[in-house]
């Protein structure tokens, strides 16, 4: 289908959490890219509680001299009983500087793997920072801000909302993603604020954003929870955009 990228203006709306509950919940195969420069591989240290050590990731990936699309399949491990497999981020932020050259061409391998049948989801942690992957934004289908609702979450929402607009005919999208709605503001409050729309909002939900985060035991009912039907319901959301824009374009090329 695409390729999503998820980041932030400020602190930590819930980004990877976020992005791990969309790619569990996502109805195709999915490969989830850890892109955030801070650096440590959240998904090993949280969801899997330190269970499971670093084999390859994004400086393997920097490192190889062989095809990208390739050497993506070698370090991309999978999450038993599922069809998600992730690709690690660096053990630090010192060496987000050796990214620099990988971004642009990973840009264009991720691209590629629609071909295939496979959707991605990039974690690429917060703006601003040194060594952000940039070209992956620039290139992906939609690029979503995730942002609490608070009066400083929207203030720097609003700062970087200009950066991620994008052409009225371009194929690439953005959004945002809001978590915590009506604490205080809602997602109309948002739209009215900020100049770009708000593709999904979340609820507040810790127990089960425990289980993303910091590989919690799944509360009771937790496949009806607030929070997977929030992150049902953003799939949706994600889904309808993408194909939406696509057909209008396509749609336009023919007439």
């Amino acid at each position: 289908m695409a390729v999503v990228t998820l980041s932030s203006a400020s602190g930590s709306p819930g980004v990877t959490t976020t992005a791990l509950g969309l790619a569990l919940l996502w109805p195709r195969p999915v490969l989830l890219v850890e892109a955030d420069p801070t650096g440590g591989s959240n998904l090993l240290a949280g969801y899997f509680r330190g269970t499971r050590e670093y084999d390859a990731g994004l400086i393997e990936l920097a490192l190889t001299a062989s095809d990208l699309g390739e050497a993506l399949a070698d370090v991309a491990q999978s999450l038993d009983d599922t069809t998600v497999s992730f690709v690690a981020g660096t053990r630090s932020h010192t060496q987000a500087g050796a990214l620099r050259d990988l971004w642009e061409p990973l840009a264009h391998a991720l691209g590629d793997l629609e071909s295939t049948g496979q959707d991605v989801i990039v974690d690429a942690g917060r703006l601003g920072l040194h060594g952000s992957p940039q070209p992956l934004l620039d290139a992906a289908d939609l690029a979503l801000l995730v942002s609490g609702t608070t009066l400083p979450n929207l203030s720097a929402l609003r700062s970087w909302a200009e950066a991620f607009q994008r052409p009225a005919l371009d194929w690439h999208q953005s959004g945002i993603v809001l978590v915590g709605e009506g604490q205080p503001y809602n997602a109309r409050d948002v739209a009215g604020a900020v100049s770009l729309p708000v593709i999904a909002a979340l609820p507040d939900d810790p127990e089960t954003a425990a289980v993303f985060s910091r590989g919690a035991q799944p509360p009771k009912r937790h496949e009806s929870s607030p929070l997977i039907r929030g992150l049902n319901s953003a799939i949706a959301s994600i889904h309808s955009t993408i194909t939406r824009r696509r057909t209008e374009l396509l749609e336009g090329a023919r007439s």
